[in-house]
């Protein structure tokens, strides 16, 4: 457990970063579970639609350092072939 203040400030502001990396990180993946399931369902112009939605929220949560940018990449690689292949 920290002793110091600084460092209990520091276990704090962990904690709360954590917590905001969570949210964020179960907001793509329900963004990009939308995609696929509209994909699923052939429906193009709804996937393409929630596409357009993730497809930013991936790309902040990459620059934010959330996920790896390389994840990001391959989302959104995944995502296209997908609508892509019922288009």
């Amino acid at each position: 457990m920290a002793n110091t203040p600084s460092a209990k400030k520091r276990a704090r502001q962990n904690k709360t970063n954590r917590d905001n990396n969570i949210a964020l990180k179960n907001r793509m993946r329900t963004s990009v579970k939308k995609v696929l399931k509209a994909a699923s369902e052939g429906n193009s112009g709804e996937a393409s639609a929630e596409y357009k939605k993730a497809q930013p929220l991936i790309d902040s949560l990459a620059r934010k350092g959330v996920i790896h940018p390389n994840k990001a990449a391959n989302q959104k690689s995944k995502l296209v072939k997908k609508i892509k292949s019922i288009a």
